[in-house]
C-alpha cells in the first residue's frame, strides 16, 4: 500500500512538473521505477500505459486554458507516435543487462540537458508568431518518440526545447501542444510494448496509482506554472535524474566503480546540483525584478499619457469659451 502512495504521488509531482515545463513526466517516473528494480521495458511500459489517461487529461485542461495549436499536435504527434511504436519494439528486444544501462545513460543525457539549459537559459521568449513548418515538426516528433520509448521519457526533454528554441510559438503553446500530442505517443509506445511484451512484467496496480496522481495534477499543472518558477523547477528535476541515473550507471557492469569513486561522484553532482538550483533562483529574481520594473516604467507611462490627453480636453473645451472682442463704435479722439 505504502508503494501505491508513493507511485501516486510520484506521478502527480511528475505531471505537475510536465504541466508547467512540457517535459520531464517520463523522466522522473521512469528514475524511480528503475531505482526500485523494475525491468527497463516493463518500466517504460508502466509509464506509458499511464500517459495514456495522464497525457488525454493533460490535453484536456491545456485545451480549455486555450493553450493547443492543433496543426502543431498532428504535424508533430503522428511521426511521434511511429518513432515511438519502433523504440518500443526495439527496448522490448534488448536484455535486461544490457537496457538498463542504456535506458539510463539515455536518461542521464535528458537530465543534464534540463539541467545545463534551465540553469544558463531558462526559457527563450524572442520570435515568436512565425508559422513551424512540418519539415520541421515531423523529424521532431519521429526522434522525440522513439527517444521517448526507449529511454522511459523524452519527448517533453526533445519536443518542448526544439519548439521553445524555434522561438515561433507562445510558451504556453508549446507547451500545451507538446502534452496534448503526447497522448498518441503514449498510445503508440503502449501498443508496441504490450505486442512485444504482452502484459509481463507490467503491474496494473502501478499503473492506476501513476494515473490517478497524475490526472489529479494535470489541471493543477495550470497553476503551478503561475506560482512556481519554471526555471528553477528545471534545475531541480534535472538534477534529481543526473543523480539518480548516475548512481545507476556507476552500479551497472559496464562502470563497476568502488564505494569510494561512487560517493565522491554522488558528492560532486549533489554540489553542482545546490549549486544550479541557487543560480536559478537567483537568476529568475533578477528576471522579475527586469519585468517588475518594466511594468511600473509602463504603467508610469500611461498614466502620463492619460493626464497628457485629459489636459488636452480641457484646453479643447475651454478655448471656445475665450470669445473674440466684438466690433464696436469707435472711441472718441483723446485730447
Amino acid at each position: 500500500m505504502k508503494t501505491l502512495v508513493l507511485l501516486a504521488l510520484v506521478g502527480l509531482g511528475a505531471q505537475l512538473v510536465d504541466g508547467s515545463l512540457g517535459m520531464a513526466y517520463g523522466a522522473t517516473s521512469t528514475t524511480l521505477l528503475l531505482a526500485i528494480g523494475t525491468n527497463p521495458a516493463a518500466a517504460s511500459a508502466t509509464i506509458h500505459l499511464a500517459e495514456i489517461g495522464t497525457t488525454l487529461t493533460s490535453g484536456i485542461s491545456h485545451w480549455k486554458f486555450g493553450n493547443v495549436d492543433w496543426k502543431v499536435v498532428a504535424k508533430i504527434g503522428i511521426p511521434g507516435a511511429v518513432g515511438a511504436f519502433a523504440g518500443a519494439t526495439v527496448l522490448s528486444n534488448l536484455s535486461t543487462e544490457v537496457a538498463a544501462p542504456v535506458m539510463s545513460l539515455i536518461l542521464l543525457s535528458l537530465g543534464i540537458y534540463l539541467l545545463i539549459r534551465f540553469t544558463l537559459r531558462g526559457i527563450d521568449r524572442r520570435n515568436l508568431g512565425k508559422p513551424v513548418g512540418k519539415r520541421f515538426l515531423g523529424p521532431l516528433g519521429l526522434v522525440a518518440g522513439f527517444v521517448d520509448a526507449t529511454g522511459g521519457g523524452g519527448w517533453g526533454p526533445v519536443g518542448t526545447p526544439a519548439l521553445l528554441a524555434s522561438g515561433r510559438m507562445e510558451p504556453r503553446k508549446v507547451i500545451g501542444s507538446v502534452s496534448t500530442a503526447e497522448f498518441l505517443v503514449a498510445l503508440a509506445a503502449s501498443l508496441g510494448f504490450l505486442f512485444a511484451l504482452g502484459s509481463q512484467g507490467i503491474d496494473f496496480t502501478w499503473v492506476a496509482a501513476l494515473l490517478i496522481g497524475g490526472s489529479i495534477a494535470a489541471p493543477l499543472a495550470a497553476w503551478l506554472v503561475r506560482h512556481i518558477p519554471p526555471r528553477m523547477l528545471g534545475s531541480l528535476v534535472g538534477g534529481l535524474i543526473v543523480l539518480t541515473n548516475s548512481r545507476t550507471l556507476l552500479k551497472s557492469d559496464w562502470i563497476d566503480a568502488g564505494d569510494a569513486a561512487r560517493y565522491a561522484a554522488y558528492a560532486a553532482i549533489s554540489v553542482i546540483w545546490v549549486l544550479a538550483v541557487v543560480h536559478s533562483f537567483r537568476e529568475y529574481r533578477k528576471d522579475a525584478a527586469i519585468e517588475s520594473a518594466d511594468a511600473l516604467a509602463a504603467e508610469a507611462g500611461a498614466l502620463a499619457t492619460a493626464a497628457e490627453a485629459e489636459r488636452n480636453v480641457v484646453a479643447d473645451v475651454a478655448e471656445p469659451a475665450v470669445e473674440a472682442v466684438p466690433a464696436g463704435r469707435p472711441s472718441a479722439p483723446r485730447d
